[in-house]
């Protein structure tokens, strides 16, 4: 039912000072046609790529902040920001505006026809001529714009049509494989991590309001220190969304929970050769922690950048495994 993990997403107060960090450190991919900003609708959005193909890569890493104007194609979008920036708390590093999640029209309507069925609290925003399709978000309504996690269990789910971006159909049959890469060079967002309290509440909320399930039982990761649920989805090539909940509370999911609280976690890119990457981020001068073996992947090596390099931002890098 559900196609793709639109975006590893962000909210910080500067979109663009950020996607140049992220270019710079980490090599990520911006154009000035992937910047995002209308009169109509006052926010800044780049949709950054770790590779230029949308096949090889359709989710994207976006830094994104609502400007403080006049919104006439979407006037309660700013006090929707301003309410789930205060339910995931003012301080934390990591903040999303929104998991945005794709499905297709015809998946989409008969979506909203259960939570209309069901009195499930959600808000559609008005079509415009800039985005002539509908916009979907949980867990709130017009008149009461506070974020509520009884539908999706604390996740700030929103859902915008896959057709629109027109994406590359061979994500979902028979999407590329790196081939003649660079050593070191960037293949796709894998995993984008959200950190929960109570992963069975969640879980249980996405799949009895919105028909969402993971793709596999709940996984316990005893080194790591947390559980975890997958959602995958229809597109081959789509990162994951990766919800966690420590079992240890000194764990480093743990520390970071009970630190800034639940929300936004890891941010994770396959390479091609692992190493090449980490002598790139040598050379620029990144500090990251090179972790040889790491149950979060199979025993592999991991890459964890430190987040004092991002502004707060959580990224990983694995190998590339097809």
């Amino acid at each position: 039912m559900y196609d793709l993990l639109l975006t590893a997403d962000m909210m910080v107060p500067d979109p663009d000072g950020m996607a140049d960090l992220l270019t710079e450190k980490l090599g990520i991919y911006q154009h000035k046609n992937w910047r995002q900003a209308f009169d109509n609708h006052p926010y800044i959005a780049h949709f950054l790529r770790v590779h230029k193909s949308l096949a090889m890569s359709p989710t994207r890493v976006e830094p994104q902040w609502h400007l403080d104007k006049p919104n006439p194609g979407d006037p309660f979008f700013h006090d929707h920001l301003e309410a789930l920036m205060d339910y995931q708390g003012r301080h934390r590093p990591m903040v999303t505006h929104a998991v945005v999640l794709t499905m297709t029209t015809e998946n989409m309507g008969v979506l909203i026809d259960k939570l209309h069925r069901n009195k499930q609290p959600f808000r559609l925003a008005q079509r415009t001529k800039e985005m002539p399709f509908d916009r979907l978000w949980v867990g709130m309504t017009p008149e009461s714009i506070a974020y509520q996690p009884s539908v999706d269990g604390g996740l700030c789910i929103e859902i915008i049509p896959t057709e629109p971006p027109r994406f590359p159909p061979e994500i979902f049959t028979d999407p590329p494989q790196p081939k003649d890469f660079n050593e070191g060079e960037m293949v796709r967002v894998t995993r984008r991590g959200f950190l929960v309290r109570d992963l069975d509440y969640t879980l249980q909320c996405c799949a009895e309001n919105m028909d969402l399930h993971t793709d596999g039982p709940v996984r316990e990761f005893s080194q790591e220190g947390y559980k975890l649920g997958r959602f995958s989805f229809r597109a081959k090539t789509s990162a994951t969304l990766d919800v966690i909940e420590p079992i240890q509370w000194d764990s480093k999911a743990g520390l970071y929970l009970h630190n800034w609280g639940a929300g936004l976690y890891y941010i994770r890119i396959s390479v091609v050769n692992l190493e090449a990457k980490a002598e790139m981020l040598r050379e620029k001068g990144v500090a990251f922690e090179w972790i040889e073996s790491s149950e979060a992947v199979e025993g592999r090596s991991l890459i964890r950048i430190d987040p004092a390099e991002l502004e707060g931002q959580m990224f990983e890098f694995e190998e590339h495994i097809e």
